[in-house]
């Protein structure tokens, strides 16, 4: 049997949902798909109606990004904060070609709106590939320092803000922090990485053996990195902005969560991620949850090992904020 064939099994209650997924047929990322893609799935008013019974509000408030556009950002508090609070500054995933910045806020509640009082701010970054790299991370980088630059007004402890994503999300976390860190910008107190996208070179063990299984798998890797570097995509022209499991030296680096499953894509290279931060010395917990996929704790959130998921963030984040 060949390495590609034999992989980690998937988590027996999970795998049923796999199941119902694959029956349904393959989604195919094609061009006249990402409209479809990156649409809201919850109406704003709903959305609004659950952070209200949470305690918060949101408003929308139109930033300088990239060369100077502009880009929003989702400004979501508390309505009976006294701040300064901490900020979670969150970065969408979607394999940098889709997603919304408004969508899956609700995988915020039970490990950080329901116990914290915290500003939660939410990027609506350019996508690839009409806008490519260095769009997404720049845009993000953009935000970031409007927040820390505002932290007074929006009630934020500027010392304390976290930036955290999911998938390209998480890739895109590892590489702003990396900017604030190399431009000397906002002082990013923490970075929460869940299943990052960092490597474009398509060299891991973990892609070979997920490709063409689970819901995002190595093809479409192919396709996301491609929309996202074009012909740099595998070559030494790449920044680690873009692809942060490039950086050679991650020194200076925050506190970081990583959190991966054994049955994904991206599981080696955020264990990679990891064991570099180490290296370089930096506080880092890692958690490989078995049979796990690609964004299980999102789209099954009452199976067993994603309650255990969240409370393993849960309470990381409630030590990081008790310090």
């Amino acid at each position: 049997m060949s390495e590609s064939t034999v992989r980690p099994p998937f988590d027996p209650e999970l795998a049923v949902f796999l199941t119902a997924v694959q029956a349904r047929g393959p989604m195919p990322l094609t061009p006249e798909a990402l409209p479809r893609m990156r649409a809201l799935e919850v109406p704003e008013a709903v959305l609004d109606a659950h952070l209200h019974e949470l305690g918060y509000h949101r408003r929308s408030v139109t930033v300088p990004g990239h060369l100077g556009d502009p880009i929003d950002l989702a400004v979501i508090r508390r309505t009976d904060s006294t701040g300064p609070v901490p900020a979670v500054y969150s970065i969408h995933g979607g394999g940098m070609m889709f997603g919304h910045h408004l969508g899956n806020l609700d995988s915020f509640d039970d490990w950080l709106l329901r116990d914290h009082d915290v500003v939660l701010v939410s990027v609506d970054y350019r996508l690839a590939p009409e806008h490519p790299d260095p769009y997404p991370v720049e845009d993000a980088y953009a935000g970031l320092v409007w927040l820390a630059e505002h932290a007074v007004e929006l009630g934020v402890d500027p010392t304390r803000i976290v930036v955290a994503g999911q998938s390209a999300g998480g890739g895109l976390a590892a590489g702003v922090t990396l900017l604030a860190r190399d431009r000397q910008g906002p002082a990013v107190a923490a970075q929460v990485l869940v299943s990052p996208m960092l490597d474009d070179r398509d060299d891991t063990v973990s892609g070979r053996q997920f490709d063409g299984v689970g819901v995002a798998d190595r093809q479409m890797m192919h396709v996301a990195w491609g929309a996202y570097l074009g012909e740099r995509r595998g070559t030494d022209a790449v920044d680690p902005s873009a692809a942060p499991a490039r950086a050679t030296d991650l020194s200076g680096l925050p506190p970081t969560y990583l959190d991966c499953g054994s049955a994904e894509v991206f599981r080696d290279e955020t264990v990679a991620y990891a064991s570099a931060l180490w290296a370089a010395g930096v506080d880092a917990e890692l958690h490989v949850w078995p049979g796990a996929f690609h964004g299980s704790t999102s789209m099954v959130p009452d199976a067993v090992l994603s309650r255990a998921a969240v409370a393993a963030l849960a309470g990381w984040t409630a030590r990081l904020l008790a310090r």
